[in-house]
């Protein structure tokens, strides 16, 4: 039998071998720390330097544009401008568009509504919100885009870069080239074609200084003498100028209001006299086409729909 000391000799040992374990468990436990704030990096834009995230993961985006040019770029905004027509989006876009919160009309856009998103960063216009960019900023890091530009790509470079998705922009870029070498050498270099939109109270012929200006103008596509300036993107057409809208080729749009009277506009201008004898109508070329996607939008996907629209004329 044990002895009484030799008993609680072993006890002791047990307790100090207990001990020592649950000391070395302690020792080799992982230490728990708080996650790591999301890196800040220094931002050059059009109102100055601003430090944003290097991963912004709640972006939201305060043009129309610059909405298409998240979509492409395959990110997802917490929150983004109405489309200009659509409840709230244009159609082109509204699948995608699904779960984003829209948060009022470029020119006036609801801080507090964008405030209650959390974004991590916000992406506005300098030329539509300079005046409450420290409103803005003080909800999140701000950055802002220089002016809206005719040429869609200047704007969505600026995005790519501040989202870090430089590699996926310069890709898009490249293939935009690509599908413009296609079209353009569907197009007969002699042919002109006219771009007219109906508006309420007067048309336009847009000219080169234009998101479909610019497009067309990048395809090589000659226009009318009177479709040729670079310093203003439309003028101003009445009735008894109609015959200012002829070309080998016609697209037209109607000024999206989606009322009755837009539909009954439309119909005033190419039931006119003056319309139907155009040499343009009179050889069954002259096309209606979406005015969100020629004259709204503004972006990336506008001007991919668009040379759809003309490729089907094309290869007709």
């Amino acid at each position: 039998m044990l002895t009484f000391h030799r008993k609680k000799l072993i006890v002791l040992i047990v307790v100090i071998f207990l001990f020592l374990t649950g000391c070395k468990e302690q020792a080799e436990a992982p230490k728990t720390s708080e996650p790591k704030p999301e890196q800040l990096i220094p931002f050059q834009h059009a109102i100055g330097i601003s430090n944003i995230p290097s991963s912004p993961k709640r972006v939201v985006i305060l043009t129309n544009e610059g909405t298409e040019a998240f979509l492409k770029l395959g990110v997802k905004p917490v929150g983004a401008v109405n489309s200009w027509v659509g409840d709230p989006w244009y159609e082109h876009i509204s699948r995608e568009m699904v779960g984003v919160q829209p948060v009022g009309f470029e020119q006036d856009p609801d801080i507090e509504l964008i405030r209650t998103l959390k974004p991590d960063l916000i992406i506005g216009n300098k030329m539509r919100h300079e005046q409450i960019y420290e409103a803005l900023s003080d909800i999140a890091p701000t950055v802002y885009s220089e002016t809206l530009h005719s040429d869609w790509s200047i704007n969505f470079t600026f995005y790519s870069e501040v989202l870090n998705k430089k590699e996926e922009g310069q890709t898009v870029l490249a293939d935009w080239k690509v599908r413009l070498e296609g079209i353009s050498n569907l197009s007969d270099p002699l042919k002109e074609i006219s771009i007219v939109r109906f508006m309420k109270d007067h048309a336009r012929i847009y000219q080169k200084d234009s998101f479909a200006g610019y497009i067309f103008e990048e395809l090589g596509i000659s226009r009318p003498e009177n479709q040729k300036d670079t310093e203003v993107a439309h003028i101003p057409l009445s009735k008894e100028q109609i015959s200012e809208m002829d070309g080998d080729l016609l697209f037209y749009t109607t000024y999206e209001t989606q009322s009755e009277e837009e539909e009954n506009n439309e119909e005033e201008w190419i039931n006119h006299p003056a319309f139907i004898n155009l040499e343009v109508v009179k050889a069954g070329k002259a096309y209606k086409v979406n005015d969100s996607v020629w004259h709204r939008a503004g972006g990336v996907l506008a001007a991919e729909k668009l040379v759809e629209d003309l490729e089907k004329v094309l290869t007709q």
